[in-house]
Formats: C-alpha cells, sequence, structure tokens
C-alpha cells in the first residue's frame, strides 16, 4: 500500500509542474494554451537530440529541457497569442483565436518530432545519468523519484506562494480578475504575459525532462495525452487556484494509481474523469475555486 502511495506521488509531481504552466497561463493572462503539450514534448525532444552528440548529466538535461520550453513559449506568445491578443475586438473572440492558435502552433513541433523519429519513443541515452535504486522505511525508491517529488513538491509550493505574496504574483492575479482595471493602475500586461508564458514553458520542460528520465522514453504524442489531464486537473481545483492544482494533480495520480494496483489498467481514463465528473457535478466551480457571482 505505501509503495502504491509514493507512486501516486511520484505520479502526481508530473502532473502537477506540467499542470502549473498550464494554469498560470489560463488564470492569470487568460491564455488557454494548447500549444503547452507539444511544448512539453518538443523540450524534451531537444534535450534528446542534444545528448545524442554530447554525453550530458542530468541538471545540463534537465536545464536543456527547461530554457527550450521557455524559448518556445516565448516565441509562441510573441508571434503568435501576442498579435491576437492585439487584433482582437473583445475578449470572447481573442480566446476563441488563441484557443485555435494554439492548435495550429502545436502542430509544428509535432511534425517536426514524428518526421526525425518516425513517430518512435524517444528518451536520454546518452545522458550519462544513471538512476541508483534504495530503500526508504521499506520503501523502494529511485533517485529519479526522489528528484521528481522534491522538484515538483517544492515548485508547486514556490509558485502558489509567490503569487499569492510577491508583487508580481499580485500584479498577475489583478490582470486575471479585471485585465482593465490593471492595465489603469500601471500594470504593463504584455510584459508580465510574455513572462508568464516564458515561466509556463520552463514548466512544461521540466516536467518533459523528469517524465522522460522517469520512463526512460516518450513519444511525439506524450504531450497531447498529458495536457488533456492538465486540462482537467486544473477545472478539477478550480480555476484560479494554484492550491487546487496542486490538490487536483495528486487526486488525479492516485485514482491512476488506485486503478492501475487493482490491474484495470484499461479503466484507467474512465475512472480518472469520472471522478472528475462526480466531483463537478457537486462543486461546479470545482474543488477550491470560488463561485462567480453576476451582478445584474
Amino acid at each position: 500500500m505505501a509503495q502504491h502511495i509514493l507512486n501516486a506521488v511520484a505520479l502526481g509531481s508530473v502532473y502537477l509542474v506540467f499542470a502549473l504552466g498550464m494554469a498560470l497561463s489560463w488564470s492569470t493572462i487568460g491564455i488557454l494554451n494548447f500549444a503547452h503539450g507539444a511544448t512539453f514534448m518538443f523540450s524534451a525532444f531537444t534535450a534528446h537530440v542534444v545528448t545524442q552528440h554530447a554525453a550530458l548529466p542530468m541538471p545540463a538535461v534537465v536545464l536543456i529541457a527547461v530554457a527550450a520550453g521557455a524559448l518556445i513559449a516565448t516565441l509562441t506568445q510573441l508571434l503568435a497569442f501576442g498579435p491576437i491578443m492585439r487584433r482582437a475586438t473583445d475578449h470572447r473572440s481573442a480566446e476563441l483565436r488563441i484557443l485555435i492558435g494554439g492548435i495550429g502552433v502545436a502542430a509544428i513541433p509535432l511534425a517536426i518530432a514524428e518526421r526525425v523519429t518516425a513517430s518512435a519513443p524517444f528518451g536520454f541515452r546518452g545522458s550519462t545519468y544513471q538512476a541508483q535504486v534504495f530503500e526508504v522505511f521499506g520503501l523502494r525508491m529511485t533517485t529519479t523519484v526522489l528528484v521528481i517529488v522534491v522538484a515538483g513538491i517544492g515548485i508547486g509550493v514556490g509558485v502558489w506562494r509567490w503569487l499569492a505574496t510577491s508583487r508580481q504574483g499580485l500584479a498577475l492575479r489583478a490582470i486575471g480578475v479585471d485585465s482593465e482595471t490593471a492595465s489603469l493602475m500601471g500594470v504593463d500586461r504584455s510584459t508580465l504575459a510574455l513572462g508568464t508564458m516564458a515561466t509556463s514553458g520552463a514548466l512544461a520542460g521540466l516536467a518533459g525532462a523528469l517524465l522522460t528520465f522517469q520512463l526512460g522514453a516518450i513519444s511525439p504524442a506524450s504531450g497531447d495525452q498529458l495536457l488533456i489531464k492538465a486540462f482537467a486537473i486544473v477545472v478539477l481545483g478550480g480555476l484560479g487556484s494554484m492550491g487546487g492544482v496542486i490538490v487536483g494533480a495528486f487526486v488525479l495520480a492516485g485514482a491512476e494509481t488506485f486503478v492501475l494496483a487493482m490491474n484495470q489498467g484499461t479503466w484507467v481514463d474512465a475512472v480518472s474523469f469520472g471522478l472528475i465528473f462526480v466531483v463537478l457535478l457537486l462543486r461546479p466551480q470545482g474543488l477550491f475555486g470560488r463561485k462567480e457571482v453576476r451582478r445584474t
């Protein structure tokens, strides 16, 4: 039982890092980035290409993936989302165009990775990193899992506190509540949007590197699969609640691990998303979201 809990925590940590990036851009600057999964995949793919030509330790590989993710997301904001937001006549049309634009942007790195790898899984075989297995209170754990858990929980709590207490975090939250009023109060939305997208991409790159190290390899389609789960996590936790994202990531991972432990692998998605459906029936705003108040 304890081993299954550890596995759930490790899986939830990866989900958390990835979903935090998506939640950060969606709940603050209003960008539902459907290219986030492609950023996750292509960041790991970039590190894969580099490790084919250089034997690098784990920290260097992770740094390459993080930098690639930040660069991809920054370019996406500059070349796609930014122009869309400037030309949109209203917020609703901007959201729809960004949604469609994200799908279009995601097709580019996916096509490149599939062409180079012939849609086959890829990993960091050229890396010098070798996972070590050890036991803690009878639980078998690898150094990879330890890094993933520490990074996931640390980053999750760090982002949560940063948004709640820092000046930049409060400015982002203000944009998420009312961007026009925030702009009138001197908040530079364009600069914050660019920084938010870069941070979001860096988190996607980190998740890509960590999951690849844990599994040994991922496929070009892995990003799309994880994107759906991240969307579910954000909705489950409650839009605008980073604490909800943290809880949602581990709830989803726990449900999946429990189903797998019962040797019912084919039911993983059905049970996981069924749980989310039930929660949203009882609390439409999510576990930690606030009810929207409309004035008439």
